[in-house]
């Protein structure tokens, strides 16, 4: 890699289209050199080529399937041994619109391995590499139904939700070690993700749907900002505020020895009717 940057290198994981390859044009022309991760290797090589050429920026391209174990293991060892490394955009990851009971179990499997399990190894790579350099930034690209599981296959929400936890815990334990990390949580956003979910975004209420440029440009400016989560289509941020002081003061509460008096446990039984 080029030694050039003085922001350093970028690893993207999912960068060969839609999210991945946005974020990998924008930090390009931001200064950062690039890693590029993803199955596709033609398209990756693809992306490479144009955005060296656009941007003078050094980009280097690890065709890698994060669902495989061993070469998982290969983008592990990246993230640890290679000290021009400044940022983790964990971004690669597969959705479902199914039911529960429509569901095929294999493909929820293919969701958490992806979704969970890759992004988890991946951050375990990075974060104490970062915190032995005193610098980095983890980026974490949820989805707004991390909030809202409801909305489509509770595999998928739940895989989110978990992105958003991870992330509120590693901003507890990073923060005095000089790492920064966000939780991005984009709605509908037009890529191809949605059809292999099983529902074209051109199906959706155009309304709903951002593009995948202003999505990231929004989740950059919100990184600028310095916010934690940023929710790019959410217009009344004191929404989230208010959530958030809401989840944090309810938290206060939940350690207590004896349960509520609502369930009336230890009660004798004349005084329960």
């Amino acid at each position: 890699m080029s030694n050039s940057s003085r922001k350093g290198v970028a690893l993207i994981t999912g960068a060969s289209s839609g999210i991945g390859a946005v974020y990998a044009d924008r930090l390009a022309k931001r200064g950062y050199d690039l890693i590029l991760v993803a199955r596709n290797e033609a398209r990756l090589k693809s992306l490479s080529a144009r955005l060296t050429s656009e941007t003078g920026r050094s980009t280097k391209v690890l065709p890698t399937d994060l669902s495989n174990r061993a070469e998982l293991a290969k983008v592990e060892a990246t993230l640890g041994n290679d000290p021009s490394i400044t940022m983790l955009v964990n971004n690669a990851g597969t959705a479902s619109v199914a039911p529960l009971l429509n569901a095929d179990v294999n493909k929820m499997d293919e969701i958490i391995a992806l979704n969970i399990t890759a992004l988890t190894r991946l951050t375990y790579a990075a974060a104490p590499a970062f915190v032995a350099r005193g610098t980095g930034a983890i980026i974490n690209i949820g989805s707004v139904v991390g909030v809202s599981p409801e909305a489509l296959n509770g595999v998928y929400g739940a895989s989110k939700a978990y992105v958003l936890a991870l992330s509120h815990s590693l901003q507890h334990e990073l923060a005095d070690k000089g790492i920064r990390v966000q939780a991005v949580l984009p709605g509908a956003t037009a890529t191809d993700l949605w059809e292999i979910a099983g529902l074209p975004w051109q199906k959706l209420p155009p309304s709903i749907v951002m593009s995948v440029e202003d999505m990231v440009d929004a989740a950059l400016a919100g990184l600028d900002q310095g916010e934690l989560v940023t929710i790019p289509g959410l217009h009344d941020g004191d929404e989230w505020t208010r959530f958030e002081a809401a989840r944090r003061a309810i938290s206060q509460h939940f350690g207590n020895s004896v349960p509520a008096q609502r369930y009336r446990i230890g009660v004798p039984a004349q005084q329960r009717a």
